[in-house]
């Protein structure tokens, strides 16, 4: 895995991360994510980024935390974004990118999920 600037990723983009050691129900292994932090913080070398992981596999009962991400670019496959499973991750876990960027549509429907998921509805 290479080390990534923070300075070099753009919020809604797309990036290879390292998940692993993974905990419990915790989303693990390389998988892609999609960068949540603002491009102002990303870019003032904080050593975490805020990201919500993709997968591949998709389940009815979490529908409403679940985005699809359509397959694009380099993102070879359609995807969903685990809403739930957002949180901060080291820079150190970041490799290729970015993989391809989130339209404003799908950043709009991650950002309502995240707020329903908080309670700021």
């Amino acid at each position: 895995m290479a080390l990534i600037s923070g300075e070099s990723m753009k919020r809604g983009e797309v990036w290879v991360a390292r998940l692993n050691p993974n905990k419990g129900a915790e989303l693990g292994k390389l998988r892609p994510v999609i960068i949540l932090q603002d491009d102002a913080i990303l870019a003032c070398g904080l050593t975490t980024v805020l990201v919500v992981p993709l997968t591949t596999q998709f389940r009815p009962k979490f529908a409403p935390l679940r985005i699809e991400i359509t397959a694009r670019d380099r993102l070879k496959k359609t995807c969903y974004a685990a809403v739930e499973q957002a949180r901060a991750i080291d820079s150190s876990r970041f490799g290729d990118g970015p993989l391809t960027m989130l339209t404003v549509e799908e950043m709009r429907a991650i950002e309502k999920s995240l707020k329903a998921m908080m309670g700021l509805l």
